[in-house]
């Protein structure tokens, strides 16, 4: 049986996503608190609005959204009708790798050299350096995924059958709300709308090519399968998240807390993220900047995902998603 969507508050007084009613087309709407919905396509008058031409327009379509946030307006209906959907089409999506200092310095201290007997907390403290002197100097790792492999924060997760290591990455995803090209750390925040959750799924067995392992990282095999990339259930405003450095980012496998971190762990903040991406890429409104994951792997914990496994995913003020894996059928 699939499992039942979760309920989480997020922050604010209103939060975007893209619904569908049963035989229904997908469309933008409002999500207030009391998990009532407003269909944008009527409030607004445009029939063919989506959450991405919405972002489009950020400026300006975010004063009416909050006009009819508190207001009465057309009749509002129970979410409870409704599919919820990835919230938002975007164009690019950018993801970031090694981005939380605990887990990084987790990841040095397991891989380490076999001739190497000092103590963990020696190199522990050596690694801690590391990450310090990387905030201060380096520059954040970032790659491309694919548009294709988003799918809804309810949706289940085909694992498929090549997928020999599948593993769950919770990350604190920025959506870009005004195109942002070769912008400063300063101004970088000024181009973000809002804030998600998406869940990066990985198989650690096709990160490396064995074929040519000198050619180093294959994204493309391990992290782009349709579906793995769960996202949502909202998008929520950046006025309404006090602070996106200081959220909890929990993901629970089966009902068992395997990440549970604070963003502050990250070594590179949003801004920081958002910037370093623009200096390369032109986003894009509705571009989501994902910005890496916790310490709490599965390969940290040496259990990968299997047929069946449920995973809820929270992060502060952004609601909670809830998917559900299942094995690809045999061809």
């Amino acid at each position: 049986m699939k499992p039942e969507p979760v309920s989480a508050p997020f922050a604010g007084p209103f939060a975007l996503a893209t619904l569908s009613a049963p035989d229904g087309p997908a469309f933008p709407a409002l999500v207030t608190p009391d998990a009532r919905v407003l269909d944008l396509r009527v409030a607004l008058d445009e029939a063919w609005l989506t959450v991405r031409s919405l972002l489009e327009r950020w400026e300006t379509a975010l004063p009416r959204l909050r006009t009819l946030a508190g207001g009465s307006g057309p009749a509002r209906r129970p979410l409870a009708d409704f599919r919820v959907h990835a919230p938002v089409e975007p164009r690019q999506v950018l993801q970031s790798g090694a981005n939380y200092r605990r887990h990084v310095i987790d990841l040095h201290v397991a891989h380490r050299d076999p001739a190497d007997d000092r103590p963990e907390e020696e190199r522990r403290a050596e690694a801690a350096e590391i990450m310090d002197r990387r905030a201060a100097e380096d520059l954040p790792y970032v790659f491309i995924g694919l548009p294709s492999a988003i799918t809804g924060p309810y949706d289940d997760v085909v694992l498929p059958s090549w997928a020999k290591k599948p593993d769950w990455e919770l990350e604190l995803a920025a959506v870009i709300g005004r195109p942002a090209h070769r912008v400063s750390v300063e101004e970088a925040l000024e181009h973000v709308a809002g804030y998600t959750i998406a869940n990066d799924l990985t198989d650690r067995a096709t990160v490396f090519r064995r074929d040519m392992p000198q050619i180093g990282t294959d994204w493309l095999r391990s992290k782009n399968a349709p579906g793995f990339t769960p996202l949502g259930p909202w998008i929520v405003p950046a006025e309404s998240i006090a602070d996106p450095g200081d959220l909890r980012v929990t993901l629970r496998l089966n009902g068992e807390t395997m990440q549970d971190e604070s963003t502050k762990d990250m070594i590179f903040d949003v801004a920081r993220m958002v910037s370093y991406a623009s200096q390369t890429a032109r986003l894009l409104p509705g571009d989501l900047v994902l910005t890496g994951s916790p310490a709490g792997n599965g390969m940290h914990w040496g259990r990968l995902l299997r047929d069946g496994d449920v995973m809820d995913g929270t992060i502060t003020g952004l609601g909670a998603q809830r998917t559900r894996c299942v094995a690809e059928a045999a061809s």
